[in-house]
């Protein structure tokens, strides 16, 4: 039993970013020591009127797509310079938007649940049936174009990690400072 106390506390303050050689098998293993610290798509003002650029871990993946949610439900989206324009809308905790083409009728787009989200990384999820996640992204990274454009993938998602690890380990560290004070008290009593 005392071992499992160790190790629990260890862990806390292990800092290594968990090993995973897919972005979406690393986020998987991030998103429950990370998500008590995430946003609320509600919380519009987190991800409206920011620049978002996609991130993915495909070694043929260059290009430069950015992503903008304005207010009045405009969407904006610029792979590479040439631009889109597009709706989206907040409906019972999803996020659906899409690109509008004057040429078609009927517009098209996506819907996503969330993820993750804080000022600089917005992770969502495509809302489809997991077995069809097997040959394509099961996330949609997104990632704030400050930090997008100079990072890697796995440097991205190590930044993600230690930014929220590290808030944790502040935490573990009080709670072990007062059971200590606490002991000190009660051996004193």
């Amino acid at each position: 039993m005392e071992s499992k106390w160790l190790d629990i506390v260890a862990n806390a303050f292990n800092s290594e970013v968990p090993h995973a050689d897919a972005m979406d098998d690393l986020i998987d293993k991030m998103i429950p020591l990370i998500r008590p610290h995430s946003e609320d798509l509600r919380e519009v003002q987190f991800y409206v009127g920011k620049h978002w650029v996609e991130v993915r871990d495909d070694e043929n993946f260059h290009e430069l797509i950015l992503h903008i949610f304005n207010a009045d439900e405009e969407y904006l989206l610029s792979d590479d310079g040439a631009v889109w324009f597009g709706k989206w809308r907040f409906l019972a905790n999803k996020l659906i938007f899409g690109k509008l083409d004057p040429d078609e009728e009927d517009p098209t787009g996506e819907a996503f649940e969330l993820v993750f989200l804080d000022p600089e990384f917005f992770i969502l999820k495509k809302l489809s049936n997991p077995l069809k996640f097997e040959n394509n992204r099961k996330y949609f990274v997104l990632a704030a174009e400050h930090l997008a454009r100079k990072l890697e993938w796995f440097e991205l998602m190590q930044y993600l990690f230690n930014k929220y690890r590290n808030n944790n380990n502040f935490l573990i560290v009080i709670v072990l400072v007062v059971l200590l004070i606490f002991a000190i008290v009660m051996a004193l009593s």
